[in-house]
């Protein structure tokens, strides 16, 4: 069992993730027929469950997409569920310390290099005996959110945490963090900078850098600063732009008797 993601990520390669906010297979199994290269169930401010990850899961299984789950929070047993649900790396918020970041890893790897517990329901093929116990710990992506000005005084001793995969930037809490307005795609120096020293420090140590992005254009210049791993927007953001612009272009196109 090999994680196509994580290939592509140790070949040096940018991948574009997909965000699943909506709790439907149906518009999971749309997505993930897109072209990104993963796809992430939004459990901490999506409006799934752990039910509804495993519809998603079922319904993209065909398609040549990883999948992933940000999870709630940084707790031992929705970590070990969604690993044995089927996902193949955990995205925690609000990591803040190497402290932190060693009790994501306990609870995302198996002894001798963690504490998960076995039971891998749907990830080791209903309970059968298969070779997944035996690589998981080497094919399973551990990546803590980046948010806070408290992360970054820390990043350095969160990246030498052992088991640690990469980053992933949370723009809008960071800029609350720093005083600034949440929002996506953003240009304050100050935080460009931040974003700089996430690129140049994951380098350093063989690891990547994820960033949440609001528009495609912004995504491919954060790939251009050396992040590796860009979502766009998530699942519902895109399908209501699509719809506005539709709508608009419709009523501009018609003239007076179609105007609002």
């Amino acid at each position: 069992m090999a994680n196509k993601l994580k290939q592509r990520l140790k070949a040096g390669k940018a991948c574009v993730n997909g965000w699943l906010a909506i709790p439907n297979g149906f518009s999971a199994e749309t997505m993930a027929q897109c072209g990104w290269d993963s796809v992430t169930v939004d459990m901490q401010h999506g409006v799934q469950d752990y039910q509804s990850m495993v519809h998603c899961f079922q319904a993209m299984d065909r398609h040549p997409v990883t999948p992933l789950v940000r999870v709630p929070w940084n707790e031992p047993g929705i970590v070990g569920r969604v690993l044995d649900g089927g996902a193949w790396g955990v995205i925690c918020p609000m990591i803040n310390t190497a402290a932190e970041a060693k009790a994501l890893v306990s609870y995302s790897l198996y002894p001798p290099k963690g504490k998960r517990s076995n039971g891998p329901i749907r990830a080791g093929a209903y309970g059968e005996a298969t070779p997944y116990q035996a690589t998981a710990n080497d094919e399973v992506l551990v990546i803590p959110m980046i948010e806070t000005q408290e992360a970054i005084d820390n990043l350095e001793a969160i990246l030498d945490v052992p088991g640690v995969s990469g980053i992933y930037v949370g723009p809008s809490d960071l800029g609350l963090s720093l005083g600034l307005k949440p929002m996506l795609d953003r240009e304050e120096p100050q935080v460009l900078a931040i974003y700089e020293k996430l690129v140049r420090e994951t380098k350093k140590r063989g690891q990547f850098a994820g960033l949440h992005n609001g528009t495609p254009a912004y995504a491919a210049r954060m790939i251009a600063m050396g992040f590796q791993f860009v979502t766009i927007a998530n699942d519902s953001g895109l399908m209501a732009k699509a719809a506005r612009e539709a709508v608009q272009a419709t009523r501009k196109a018609a003239g007076e008797v179609a105007a609002a």
